[in-house]
């Protein structure tokens, strides 16, 4: 049966606008702490680390864009860059020494890796307590267990933000997520469980996936493939979460088709501008939240 349009377009979710306001209380946050913070145990600058291997265009940007906004924001932020014929072992103890480095308080691995590497073995050698994309097995446990101090991953957790800034009730709701990575679509399931969302995850496998999605009231689009969702797939009025950045001859576009889709939903990320900065705020709040506890044991 085909969607029944809305007569107006769906409500725009802005992660760059939410993002802003949250990089202003990060900031304030920051000074705020930083105020006669000068104990040699309690390193006195929040410091985020990012570990970049290859030279995927892709990777450059996103890391600099990260590198620049904890700047931006009081903390202090160092990229670590490494040829693509990087060894496992040498990248390896270049994390052992960031785990060690007390002026550091967050480490992130620019993901994809290169093929030579394996990516479990890299995200299990950092630090848990320093892991701030929360893609360690400890904190990942430590989500699944519904710990709420854990720094989950950091794109779902700016989605769950950016939907409550939008005051969108996420309990009781069917929610669908398309994608079922560590980075993002597992976490995601987690996360929108907490919230008492009824969810199901959709993947490669899946059979007659649009009579999945279509019975969504919360569409997460996870899944790296260009406009794979369309308007016939979306149920009317549904809240469509568009994490896909896909790159193609005319410029860059989502997993969902955003000019069909936003006639049937309610509300729908754009894409760029949608989750993209929402991850690099919410990566900003996962900082500053390990700044803190480390903060706490030295004190």
């Amino acid at each position: 049966m085909p969607p029944l349009f809305n007569e107006t377009a769906a409500t725009l979710l802005d992660g760059k606008a939410v993002a802003s306001q949250l990089h202003d209380a990060i900031q304030q946050d920051i000074q705020s702490l930083l105020s006669g913070n000068t104990s040699e145990k309690n390193p006195a600058v929040p410091k985020l680390v990012v570990v970049l291997v290859g030279d995927n265009p892709a990777s450059h940007v996103y890391v600099n864009k990260k590198a620049k906004t904890a700047k931006k924001l009081g903390m202090a932020s160092e990229v670590l860059i490494y040829p693509e014929s990087t060894p496992q072992e040498k990248l390896e103890a270049i994390i052992e020494a960031l785990n060690t480095d007390a002026s550091v308080h967050g480490i992130l691995v620019q993901l994809p890796l290169p093929k030579q590497i394996n990516t479990d073995r890299v995200i299990n050698t950092i630090a848990p307590e320093k892991d701030v994309d929360g893609l360690h097995p400890v904190n990942m446990g430590r989500l699944l267990s519904g710990d709420p101090s854990v720094c989950a991953p950091c794109t779902p957790s700016g989605i769950i933000t950016l939907l409550k800034h939008y005051n969108i009730d996420i309990s009781g709701k069917h929610a669908v997520i398309l994608g079922r990575s560590n980075i993002v679509g597992k976490p995601m399931g987690l996360l929108l469980l907490q919230e008492n969302a009824t969810v199901t995850v959709c993947h490669s496998k899946t059979q007659n996936l649009a009579e999945i999605t279509q019975k969504a009231d919360i569409l997460v689009a996870a899944v790296g493939i260009p406009k794979i969702i369309d308007a016939t797939m979306v149920k009317p009025d549904a809240v469509v979460i568009d994490v896909g950045i896909n790159r193609t001859e005319n410029g860059l576009v989502g997993d969902v088709d955003f000019e069909s889709v936003q006639s049937v939903a309610g509300f729908i990320t754009p894409v760029p501008g949608g989750v993209g900065p929402m991850t690099i705020a919410t990566l900003m709040q996962n900082t500053l939240k390990l700044y803190k506890k480390a903060a706490a044991v030295c004190l």
